[in-house]
């Protein structure tokens, strides 16, 4: 049976965790705006009796700042409660950059409104620290995205220069991922410069002792959930000792890898990740990635993407045999929070939760449910589809291959689903700027907001 210019194959809710009909995955995010809310207005009312308006100014930015970093910090704690209030880890780390990034933005005119003619010559120095280092740490975690935050334009002239010699031997320097993420540890140290700088500095806190104390909680709870997250949360996190059992290549730049518990496995839900610790042949490296699905003896199977980095040798360092630590797992990307009619989109490497999905299913699915693949060329799971979906007359398969079909589109999908919007629950994964435009799309046409899922594993 065929609709629609790709190849079909017919063989065939629960409404998403809320509080007072707040979806949670958006308690969060409305936390963090109240609290920032709040907070600047307390400092507008209590400014000091002749302390000037802009001086003033300038602090509560530097207030909003560490604020805005202690949240973040709040939010790569990796403590279970955080999870649930953002709807998933990777929704906690969407924000966490977020925050980090307006903090770091808001240091702009805190460092040129709040100048103190009394301010101390250590506090200068942590000044010069905090900001030096937290904007390097924005700066770096943002260079692998400058394609979406640059016009066209200006994207030619990076490219032109990637090839130079000076670029080079930055990015030498600098190093992949792994580098990456040693200096990210050092957020909370230079958090702390930042927070003893307006100990020492802020001219509002000997005035209004309030301000001083909020700022000490602020900054304490901040730089606590740091010293946790360095120092005691790998003894209270769960992780599962573990054995390469195969590496199998699935096309040019995909490999599947199966892995074997040597003791209590991972207990995961179908499209959770995992917070992978593989030993390879050029030492221990950490990554998480998406679990594609139950393995044989008990074990797990994950689907990798040469994106970069370490990912792009993988194939080349891991072998079976070798030892792996899985924590977690993290995510609450999870079908049974739609109705009972679904549209499942996946591009590219995004596929690899609807496969756990698939791969984990006990009995026919409640749902009428269809699933669109879109890959350039013939997508390498589409036997494995095609023969899961024989079992399951409630689902459809639509197979995209772009190179002949051309890019699939929102209107695309709905036409093929057939379903009134506001009936409708449908669960993304792929691109950031594909899932953004079907996003923006499905809202346009009716899709609830609450209805509309995805999974970001651009954030790893």
């Amino acid at each position: 049976m065929t609709k629609g210019p790709w190849p079909m194959t017919k063989v065939g809710s629960r409404p998403g965790t809320a509080f007072l009909g707040i979806p949670f995955r958006w308690l969060g995010p409305g936390a963090i705006m109240v609290l920032v809310a709040v907070y600047g207005v307390f400092w507008l009312l209590a400014r000091p009796a002749g302390e000037p308006v802009l001086g003033h100014v300038g602090q509560l930015f530097g207030g909003e700042s560490v604020l805005l970093y202690s949240i973040a910090l709040v939010l790569v704690s990796t403590l279970p409660h955080v999870e649930p209030i953002f709807g998933g880890i990777d929704h906690a780390a969407i924000w966490h950059r977020r925050a980090a990034i307006m903090a770091t933005i808001l240091l702009l005119p805190h460092i040129e409104l709040a100048a103190n003619p009394g301010a101390t010559s250590l506090g200068k120095t942590l000044a010069v620290v905090a900001i030096s280092g937290l904007a390097a740490l924005v700066v770096w975690a943002v260079l692998p995205r400058w394609r979406t935050m640059l016009p066209a334009p200006l994207r030619r002239l990076v490219l032109a220069s990637l090839g130079t010699r000076p670029v080079q031997m930055a990015a030498r320097v600098l190093g992949g991922y792994e580098r990456w993420r040693g200096f990210h540890r050092l957020t909370g140290l230079f958090l702390a410069a930042g927070f003893l700088h307006g100990l020492l500095d802020a001219s509002a806190f000997e005035a209004v002792p309030a301000l001083r104390w909020s700022y000490v909680v602020i900054g304490g709870t901040g730089l606590g959930f740091y010293a946790y997250r360095e120092l005691l949360s790998r003894h209270f996190l769960p992780h599962h000792d573990y054995q390469v059992a195969s590496v199998r290549p699935v096309a040019p730049d995909l490999v599947e890898v199966a892995l074997r518990p040597l003791g209590r496995p991972l207990d995961f839900r179908p499209g959770q990740f995992a917070m992978v610790y593989l030993e390879t042949a050029e030492g221990w490296q950490r990554h998480p990635f998406s679990i594609s699905g139950p393995a044989e003896e008990g074990g797990i199977s994950i689907t990798v993407k040469a994106l970069g980095d370490h990912t792009a040798r993988l194939p080349d360092v891991v072998q079976p045999g070798m030892p792996a630590v899985v924590g977690g797992p993290y995510g609450r990307f999870d079908r049974h929070r739609g109705t009972s009619h679904q549209a499942w989109i996946a591009g590219g490497v995004g596929i690899t939760p609807f496969l756990s999905w698939l791969r984990s299913l006990d009995g026919e699915l409640h749902e009428d449910v269809h699933f669109f693949v879109t890959s350039a060329g013939p997508s390498p799971f589409a036997d494995e589809i095609t023969a899961a979906a024989w079992n399951q007359p409630r689902l459809t398969v639509h197979l995209v291959d772009t190179e002949a079909d051309g890019r699939l589109t929102p209107e695309a999908v709905l036409a093929a689903v057939g379903t009134e919007p506001r009936q409708l629950s449908v669960f993304m994964g792929g691109p950031d700027p594909m899932l953004r435009q079907f996003r923006k799309a499905f809202r346009a046409a009716g899709v609830r907001r609450a209805n509309i899922h995805r999974e970001y594993f651009q954030w790893r």
